[in-house]
Order: C-alpha cells, then structure tokens, then sequence
C-alpha cells in the first residue's frame, strides 16, 4: 500500500531512539498516522514542527496498518507561530481540536482548504480571531453539528437575529426569543460573517460555538473532555480584548 498526498502536522510523539509518529491532516486522506524513522534527528527535527505544511509519502504493507512517512517540507509556520503568545495559541488550539475531532482516515477536503487557508493567517494577530471563529463553525459543519443562521426557528423571520438555541443550534429573533431569551446563546452579527466583527463581538460569538464543541461535539466523541488548547487561546483573547477595552482611547 502507498499513497503521496500533503497536509498539515498535527502533532508527534517519540517512538523509540530516533523515530517518530506523527498524525498528519491530509487532503486526500483525512487524520492520518505514521512512523517517520529518523525523525528526531537533526535533519527532520526542524521540520516536524505542529502546523507544518508537509509533502507525505505514506507506505504500509497492509492498509490498516500504522505504516511508514517520508515526509518533504512545503511550509514551515514555525516563524509566524512564535511571533506572540496569541499566534501560538491559535495554532496549538486549531491542531489540537483537529486532532480531537476528526476520525482518523476520513477525508474532509473543505475543512483542510480552511484549515490549511486559516493557518496561512498566523501572525496577522488582528486578522486572526475572526478567521478562527469562521473556522469553528465550519468544523462544527464537517462534523454534523452545524448552525443554522438563516432564519428564525420561532417566527421564520430573517431580520433581527441575536440568539441562538443551545437545544437546535438554529437562530432566533429577539421577537421569538420572548422570555426565554436569557436561556438562549448570542448571535452576534460576525457569526453570520456579517459587520465590522469587533473583539468583543468575536469573542462572544465564541462563546456560542465553544458551547455546541463542548455539549454536542465532545458527546458524540465519548464525553472526552475539548482540547486544553481552545481555551487557553480563548483566555489569551479575552485578556487582549480587555486590555484594548480599558486602555487609552
């Protein structure tokens, strides 16, 4: 068995003196294992870095076997993920939440086109936070829980959204919301990819995807608990939102 395809390194781990395993977000073939012997050494080290853009070549003798990678760089993000806390957080919580998320040998060509176009973005400190919501929910699609934002669940109506239901995922006017709008989750307009998208408003819109990650994603995947990642850069911008919010006008 053989297969060459390219996609993004979601993390590694020893395998004895000098290989390694990695797990590798390909195009063609979804999450995908395996060994790349001599990986720890110092020819392959530096390019084995999460959020590396890699050239696989991957070989088994039996398709359901772990296999074998050569592995050839295309873009190292190394350089733009160090640039600041914020950047690295990003990227640690984006490959953690792949690797969680997805099932392994599963292709999703769409989210590896965001995924690949939203870790491009690295660095771009006020770029970022909007890509990155837009990246959630398009993961939340891929993985069938997808928001239905078009139209109120109650009323019908298109206009005057501002909640969402924990319960359906779908919007609702402040007309249908009524009295149970306290219940409900906020609809800021950028999680429809509409207006100027504020911090403050992406990170309240967050707050709406990181519930269905959290109460309808993680169940389905055996109750494990989300990445640590996520909400470690979600604290990262929320401390950044504040500091802009308190500091000189």
């Amino acid at each position: 068995m053989q297969w060459r395809d390219h996609g993004i390194l979601l993390n590694l781990r020893p395998h004895g003196e000098s290989a390694v395993i990695i797990e590798v977000f390909t195009e063609d073939h979804g999450r995908h294992g395996g060994v790349v012997r001599g990986g720890a050494g110092r020819r392959l080290a530096p390019i084995l870095q999460p959020g590396a853009q890699l050239d696989v070549t991957w070989r088994a003798r039996l398709e359901d076997h772990l296999g074998t990678y050569t592995v050839e760089p295309v873009r190292s993000r190394a350089a733009a993920a160090l640039s600041g806390r914020l950047a690295l957080a990003g990227l640690n919580a984006v490959t953690a939440l792949l690797s969680f998320a997805l099932p392994e040998r599963e292709p999703h060509p769409r989210l590896y086109a965001r995924s690949q176009a939203l870790l491009d973005l690295l660095g771009q400190d006020d770029l970022w936070p909007l890509a990155y919501l837009g990246w959630e929910r398009a993961l939340l699609e891929e993985t069938g829980f997808g928001l239905d934002l078009s139209r109120c669940a109650v009323t019908g109506a298109r206009t005057d959204l501002v909640h969402v239901s924990p319960r359906t995922g779908r919007a609702v006017s402040r007309q249908g919301a009524g009295e149970w709008a306290s219940r409900l989750l906020p609809l800021p307009p950028c999680l429809r990819g509409e207006g100027p998208a504020p911090d403050a408003e992406v990170l309240r819109a967050l707050t709406t995807t990181g519930y269905f990650l959290e109460h309808r994603l993680a169940p389905a995947l055996g109750n494990r608990p989300l990445p640590a990642a996520r909400a470690r850069f979600v604290e990262l911008f929320r401390r950044r939102t504040h500091a802009r919010q308190d500091g000189p006008a």
